[in-house]
């Protein structure tokens, strides 16, 4: 049992609790792929874990469809983000985990004026809050779990010059519900997990659609492991509605997203564990003219007390 849980906490380092969600990002451009993939906050032991994310995404090819389309069609040019997360987890006994995410995100939009002047605006601020509850009651090794919790409208949704799909925030509190289940043997080990986000309400005549996220994942613990280090293969899905209301783009909202994500997990100590991969599309469907990012990167750092 204890090499089992040391091998599953060496490789512990993608997600989080995001399984539904836990840090899935409510715009229409495609952030929630990053709410998917890993098994950092899978839950293995009692005790705290402690995790710093940070995700970046420069969405500058204008899409429709399922091609890419001449940016002349599109009067947004540039949506580059970058996603810092604080989360907590704690484990209260084998079956029962609480999480809380703090994300604080730094996005930078550029558009055009309807006579063809370019304009921006960049924008620091606290996203929306996560709060998430984990049951792992339902096997004897807590090879399955489930996830479930509420978004927060903790984020501005009315910042200048951004739309309400590219807003930090959507100010909507929103049901976050997903799961789990992980597999090791031999050396290898795989994971799958999924994420679904579901907005109760409208605030200000929008509502965000909702959202569903799977990932599937395999790792081989032996190939490097003299170095600590695990090399990971995932594939990626993220499909979104259109969003709703009158203040709402459902034209040009709404998509369907398939990335392979190679990456590595390092094992710097009994304690700390890092984790990085690359989101590269394969498959790229957006309802109107949205922008799309050539490849995503994705790092976690995790602390285990």
């Amino acid at each position: 049992m204890y090499a089992f849980r040391k091998i599953i906490l060496v490789n512990l380092i993608a997600a989080i609790i995001i399984l539904f969600p836990s840090y899935s990002y409510p715009c229409a451009c495609g952030c929630n792929v990053f709410s998917v993939g890993g098994r950092w906050m899978m839950v293995i032991s009692p005790g705290f874990r402690f995790f710093w994310t940070y995700n970046y995404m420069n969405q500058n090819q204008n899409w429709n469809g399922w091609n890419s389309a001449e940016s002349g069609l599109n009067q947004d040019k540039i949506i580059r983000s970058e996603f810092y997360n604080l989360n907590a987890l704690y484990t209260l006994d084998r079956s029962w985990g609480l999480m809380v995410e703090a994300p604080v995100w730094n996005r930078y939009f550029q558009t055009t004026t309807d006579d063809g002047n370019p304009v921006s605006a960049s924008h620091l601020s606290l996203a929306d809050l996560r709060l998430m509850g984990i049951y792992t009651g339902i096997s004897e090794d807590m090879s399955i779990g489930i996830q479930f919790g509420l978004k927060l409208p903790t984020a501005p949704y009315n910042l200048s010059l951004l739309d309400r799909d590219t807003q930090i925030g959507t100010g909507t509190t929103d049901l976050l519900l997903g799961g789990y289940s992980m597999r090791q043997q031999r050396g290898w080990g795989w994971f799958t997990q999924v994420m679904l986000q579901h907005a109760f309400n409208y605030k200000d005549g929008y509502r965000p659609g909702d959202s569903f996220d799977f990932a599937v994942g395999a790792h081989y613990d032996k190939l490097l492991s003299s170095y600590k280090i695990v090399p990971m293969l995932q594939l990626n899905a993220s499909f979104r509605r259109s969003d709703s209301g009158v203040n709402s783009d459902p034209s040009s909202t709404g998509y369907t997203r398939i990335y392979v994500s190679p990456g590595v997990e390092i094992n710097l100590s009994n304690q700390i564990q890092l984790y990085g991969n690359f989101k590269i599309p394969v498959l790229t469907h957006v309802t109107g003219f949205q922008l799309v990012a050539p490849a995503l990167v994705d790092v976690t750092l995790g602390y285990q007390l």
